[in-house]
């Protein structure tokens, strides 16, 4: 049985950065990935790096400037020299509310979504995605545990030459 339900749900990838600078070169190598209509759902605890993370996302697709949380703005929109960046932060919304605002559109859009705190929202989030989870492993590692929902994302994960993950304890929550 416990067979079954590994085969239904995707496969989870795990890549492990030592220093901030490892977290930065994840980022860059997944943003030299992605295309329009990506979407990254981020989770993890406070101060696991997921703005870090949004920042060197960003700058690999060539947005020039500061990125910072959209914590009370909920959305930060970015052009890039790439693609559009659209940082979301849903710490503080409602589901209803999320729907309410139309975030969907942005999934749906030309450019790159980034969702911090993504499993607030899980209901509205796009089918094909990459979830993310961020964990603090010491004071400048992390555990990057991706889940791709869908092929594109799937590979992505094997040209990443990212672990395959057996452990259930630290899946994403998205």
């Amino acid at each position: 049985m416990q067979h079954n339900e590994k085969a239904d749900s995707p496969q989870l990838y795990s890549w492990e950065a030592s220093s901030e600078k490892d977290t930065i070169g994840f980022a860059e190598a997944l943003a030299k990935l992605a295309v329009p209509g990506t979407v990254l759902a981020v989770d993890g605890d406070l101060g696991a790096g997921k703005t870090r993370f949004a920042q060197a996302f960003a700058a690999a697709i060539g947005v020039r400037g500061i990125v910072n949380s959209p914590t009370y703005t909920i959305i930060k929109e970015y052009e890039g020299e790439h693609l559009p960046f659209y940082h979301m932060d849903v710490y503080r919304l409602t589901l209803p509310e999320a729907d309410e605002l139309g975030l969907d559109e942005y999934f749906h859009s030309e450019g790159v979504t980034l969702v911090e705190w993504a499993s607030l929202i899980e209901p509205i989030l796009p089918q094909e995605r990459m979830s993310i989870q961020i964990v603090t492993t010491g004071p400048d590692s992390r555990r990057i545990i991706c889940q791709p929902m869908g092929q594109p994302y799937e590979s992505w994960c094997r040209q990443l030459e990212m672990l395959e993950k057996v452990d259930e304890g630290e899946k994403p929550t998205v």
